[in-house]
């Protein structure tokens, strides 16, 4: 009777714990629709809040949270896998590796330097240009949706690069994982050859043969497909992070393996679910930073976002103007590329058991604040009258 009562305790103290967290989390999101901006800020900031400092203490186990969070981070690469087709993934190979390369350089590097400014190890400082280098597609996707900019001319120019950088980040991903994990150089570059070619491989059978897998699909019922998407995105996951590569990787592959109608399915089915999850995921992701570390890594975070969103305005002014667009939807596409999001929490997050971990986890966090407030502010600039400011049209000569 003793255990039952001792089990029946935790159950109720586990129900309290994920009904707090979820009010809380409800509660943040309402607010970003009020205030018209993602809600990724304002998660970070509630982890800040109840976690480590314990400015208003919340008795969480990390256990729960850890896991959510890990759950998160697959549903929001499957969920960004889903949004892409093989042939989107051919053509931005094709059309915008020219530009993805000028993006790596302008927003990697500077990361990436700064990190060693800091003192801090190479490997930590190659996780810092990752956080920099990555924009948020699902904070652009909101802002152009928010300013009914879908049909822009230079939209194309946007999705077309991020396409790049989610490519980018499978072959990053897995490199920097077996980097972290990697004992000594021999263990280092096994794990990290290994990684590339479960990539590689997993990504042609996913562009070949997606489309078998999908029409094994097709007949399924809404708690089918569901059920079926899920499971395989977590087993794929699980057997890719025992291949020394990263789990998230392997359910962005999984989201690009699903095509044609079950792709939209999967997608509408799993949107109420990677909402939940991924919520959690930030929560859990600032939940361990101390708000005081994220005070003494302003100044870093500050000078990152100075020298990184002029990148992104470049990277942005290239990417359209190779496809003829004027100079106010330069501005645009620029704009619209500011915020980092998910992926730069995943990469900083990649860092937790690194000697410089924390810090790495509190710049970022600091970084990722910044810009997803910057971002979408900057997007609403009169990009016109900033064009005429910029390039004046010649005025005729007098008579």
């Amino acid at each position: 009777m003793n255990l039952l009562a001792a089990g029946s305790a935790e159950v109720a103290e586990a129900f309290v714990e994920i009904g707090t967290v979820a009010l809380v989390l409800a509660v943040l999101a309402r607010v970003a629709t009020w205030l018209r901006i993602t809600a990724i800020p304002l998660f970070l900031l509630g982890g800040l809040v109840v976690g480590e400092g314990q400015l208003i203490p919340l008795d969480v186990s990390d256990s729960y949270i850890t896991l959510t969070g890990e759950i998160g981070v697959l549903l929001l690469l499957l969920a960004l896998g889903l949004e892409y087709t093989a042939e989107e993934l051919q053509t931005g190979l094709r059309t915008g590796a020219r530009t993805g390369l000028l993006d790596a350089l302008a927003n990697f590097t500077p990361g990436f330097a700064i990190g060693l400014l800091l003192g801090w190890e190479p490997i930590a400082a190659l996780l810092l240009g990752g956080v920099s280098w990555v924009s948020s597609s699902g904070v652009a996707a909101k802002v152009l949706s928010d300013l009914d900019r879908l049909g822009n001319r230079e939209t194309p120019s946007i999705l077309n690069l991020l396409v790049i950088e989610d490519l980018a980040m499978a072959a990053y991903l897995p490199i920097v994982a077996a980097l972290v994990a990697g004992s000594d150089a021999s263990t280092t570059v096994k794990n990290v050859a290994i990684a590339l070619a479960v990539v590689v491989l997993i990504l042609g059978l996913a562009m070949r043969w997606g489309r078998h897998l999908s029409s094994l699909l097709a007949g399924s019922t809404d708690e089918s497909l569901l059920l079926s998407v899920f499971g395989v995105t977590l087993l794929v996951g699980g057997l890719a992070q025992e291949l020394q590569v990263s789990a998230a990787i392997g359910a962005f592959l999984v989201g690009i393996a699903v095509s044609g109608p079950v792709q939209q399915r999967a997608s509408a089915l799993l949107t109420p679910l990677r909402d939940l999850f991924a919520a959690m995921f930030f929560f859990h992701f600032a939940f361990a930073i101390d708000p005081s570390d994220v005070v003494r890594s302003l100044l870093p975070a500050v000078a990152l976002v100075l020298f990184t969103v002029p990148g992104k305005l470049l990277v942005g002014w290239a990417g359209a103007r190779r496809i003829g667009v004027a100079v106010p939807g330069r501005i645009r596409a620029g704009t619209a590329l500011i915020a980092r999001g998910e992926f730069s929490v995943v990469i900083a997050a990649l860092g937790a058991t690194l000697a410089d971990g924390s810090e790495l986890a509190a710049l970022a966090a600091g970084y990722v604040l910044l810009t997803v407030v910057i971002g979408p502010i900057a997007a609403r600039v009169d990009a016109r009258r900033l064009a005429a400011r910029i390039a004046p049209r010649p005025q005729p000569a007098p008579t």
